[in-house]
């Protein structure tokens, strides 16, 4: 068995139990690794990480090791549209979706704001035709498809995670006003002044430095079979889109793995990070980092504002339930991050990554075992007892 952790930074020796809880992460079979960045008040105060990066080749994790943080995305989509907020270039969140993409107005989608189209509230949270990987890789043709796409109910009225079809929005919004795709402005406005190393297209010189992602213990099917859960078909397609996607986001072939996945625009799951560049943007939207403020209070406070929460449209099963601002996870049964005051995005394989505007905190941890969340949440709970 292999616990080893590196420990780059510790701020502090109150920090070392969070340490601690990172290293109990650590995959016992050394197959895998994972990395922890912790911010407090713009400035680094946790950097360690462990494990393995690629088992092919046994080759460790190490402070500038990139992977591949899915659903973290989400979020990086979120801080970019709260900066065009913030410039006054989106002038409100209630304003539709459609007065900025016209062709997303089609059947009833016309009053849909950007707020609640980033709550998850458009009615588009799977196509209902089948898309290959070859159209989501063109992000014209797929944001083509979901704008046609009919509501699957009125806009506004419910809510369901739209776990890929909410990227192609926002990569929509972003590129529409600021005339830059979202992995450009991504880099343009937000890494590249931060220094993060952090990209939504990965540039193929950085492709070495990406950890093989790789399966963790088999679970429980997800989504339940159909005769278990008639909406079960509808839950798989929101991840698969009818064929693009494998559920496992895996195999067959090397799914999110591949270059070719790396390169892309994914924008609700390719982004690629390390843990440092991650927790660092997290921590400029709540105070000054590296000199960068990316989000004002007020802004914080707009993107955060609850706006789902509950019950899905679909049967996703019991509790517990996710809750979302605008583009943002909130605190919830789910994951309650670090305060209420926290917002932030989880993503698939225990990605975890948020800010607190409370704590003026910046965190992330990611991993390339595909697991559930509970790992990096025992981190956050370590952080909060550290916090006091």
């Amino acid at each position: 068995m292999s616990r080893d952790v590196s420990v780059d930074l510790l701020a502090e020796d109150r920090f070392a139990p969070v340490v601690d809880a990172f290293a109990r992460t650590l995959d016992e079979t050394d197959r895998s690794g994972a990395a922890l960045s912790v911010w407090l008040d713009g400035q680094p105060v946790i950097e360690a990480r462990g494990g393995t990066a690629d088992e092919r080749t046994g080759a460790r994790w190490q402070p500038d090791t990139l992977t591949v943080v899915f659903s973290c995305t989400k979020g990086l989509a979120a801080i970019a549209i709260g900066r065009l907020l913030q410039s006054g270039a989106l002038p409100s969140l209630d304003m539709p979706v459609a007065d900025i993409w016209p062709e997303f107005a089609a059947h009833g989608k016309n009053r849909v704001s950007v707020g609640d189209t980033l709550a998850h509230r458009a009615g588009v949270p799977a196509p209902s035709v089948d898309v290959t990987l070859e159209q989501l890789l063109d992000g014209a043709e797929f944001a083509r498809i979901i704008a046609a796409e009919k509501p699957l109910w009125t806009p506004g009225e419910a809510h369901q995670y739209h776990a890929v079809t909410v990227g192609a929005i926002s990569a929509q919004i972003v590129a529409r006003i600021s005339g830059r795709s979202l992995g450009e402005f991504l880099v343009a406005d937000i890494a590249e002044p931060l220094a993060a190393d952090t990209w939504i297209g990965l540039p193929a010189d950085l492709e070495p430095r990406v950890a093989r992602l790789i399966p963790g213990q088999p679970a429980a099917a997800w989504p339940p079979p159909v005769d278990e859960n008639p909406d079960a078909e509808w839950l798989e397609r929101a991840v698969t889109l009818g064929g693009a996607l494998n559920p496992d986001l895996l195999g067959p072939g090397d799914g999110f793995n591949g270059r070719h996945l790396h390169a892309a625009e994914i924008g609700g799951a390719g982004a690629i990070s390390s843990a440092t560049g991650l927790a660092r943007i997290w921590s400029a939207t709540v105070a000054e980092t590296r000199g960068i403020r990316l989000w004002s209070a007020e802004t914080a406070e707009l993107m955060a504002k609850p706006r789902s929460a509950g019950l899905p449209f679909f049967d996703n099963g019991p509790p517990p339930y996710q809750a979302w601002g605008a583009g943002v996870m909130i605190p919830s049964d789910w994951d309650p991050y670090l305060t209420p005051a926290s917002f932030g995005h989880d993503g698939a394989g225990g990605q975890v990554a948020f800010a607190d505007a409370d704590a003026r905190v910046g965190f992330a941890y990611v991993t390339n075992r595909m697991l559930d969340m509970e790992r990096g949440i025992s981190v956050v709970t370590a952080l909060r007892d550290a916090l006091g």
